[in-house]
Parts: structure tokens; sequence; C-alpha cells
């Protein structure tokens, strides 16, 4: 893939995506002001909010580097029989499922410590746990169809899927701690 690497071709590159980027985040704004009441109910649900997206977004943000990389050495095959593809989006899970339960543990002593808990340890823990593995999963998905467009599209994957990945995880987020809370809390 012949890249031109001038400021014009990036931003010709970039921007249309970022706009589009741009009206997705407000669509994570709508969704989370319609569960402000839950979230104001049970603070320490509120603190998991921006740990929860920054977290997958992170997680699908290491995942779109190393296939990047995996492009960029021509290593990077989408196949489905790829090893190293596999491999990768495995680790991301389970990193997820390793890391969400000390993300719930963490606003759940948070908030014990600033103004105490409406939530048990536990329900906080497994919110963290369900919402984390399934954004795991979801920010595997997006960073692959991602990778995959852009590299389909002749466009750089450095210029333009962390960018996707980072914002629609940031929705993904939203909707997906939202579902957790509605079918684990009471």
């Amino acid at each position: 893939m012949p890249t031109e690497w001038t400021v014009r071709a990036i931003t010709r590159a970039t921007l249309p995506v970022l706009l589009g980027l741009t009206l997705v985040e407000l669509v994570s704004g709508l969704v989370l002001g319609s569960f402000e009441a839950t979230l104001l109910q049970y603070p320490s649900l509120l603190v998991l909010v921006p740990v929860t997206i920054g977290t997958a977004g992170n997680l699908g943000s290491v995942l779109a580097s190393r296939l990047s990389t995996a492009f960029h050495l021509g290593t990077l095959s989408f196949a489905p029989d790829d090893d190293r593809l596999a491999g990768n989006a495995l680790a991301t899970v389970l990193l997820a499922l390793t890391l969400f339960p000390f993300v719930g543990g963490g606003a759940w002593v948070l908030q014990s410590l600033v103004g105490g808990t409406e939530l048990p340890f536990l329900r906080v823990v497994l919110v963290a746990l369900v919402s984390g593995a399934a954004l795991a999963v979801l920010a595997v998905f997006v960073t692959l169809v991602a990778t995959y467009v852009a590299y389909r599209q002749g466009l750089d994957p450095d210029d333009v899927v962390i960018p996707v990945v980072t914002n629609v995880c940031d929705v993904l987020g939203v909707v997906v701690l939202f579902l957790a809370v509605v079918l684990l809390v009471p």
C-alpha cells in the first residue's frame, strides 16, 4: 500500500472518520443521560462509567496497535486459521477478564471511602466483570472489522483504526454497562 505522508493526505483520510465519530459520541451521551437516575441512585456504578469506557477503549487500542504493526510488517492475515490474530484476540479478552473485577472492586472501595455504598461489593464486581467481558468481545470485533475495512480501502490503519475503536468502545461501553446494570441490579 503506497502511503502519502503529508498533512493533507492524513487529514483527507481521517477528517470524514472523525466527523462521523463525533455523531457516534452524541449517541453515547444520550444513552448515558437515559439512565442517569440509576447512576445517581447507585454511585458506585457512576464511578464505573469512565473507567469501564476508558478500559474498553484501551483494550481495543492495544489490539489495534498490534494489528497495525502486523499490517506494516506484512504479517497480518485475516484468515480464520491465523494463530497470531486469534492469539491477540484471546489475549485481549483474557486481559479484560482479569482486569475488570479489579475495576469493579476499586469502584466499590472508592465509593465506600467517599460516601458509602448502596450495592454490595460482589454485585458491583459482577457488573464490572460482565460488562467488561462483553466489551472485550465487542472491542475485538470492532477492531478486527475496522482494521479490515481500513486495509480494504487502502487506508493506513494507524490513522483511522484507533480513533474508530476508542469512539465506538465509548458508545458500546455505555450501552453494555447500562445493559449489565439492568440485568444484574434489582
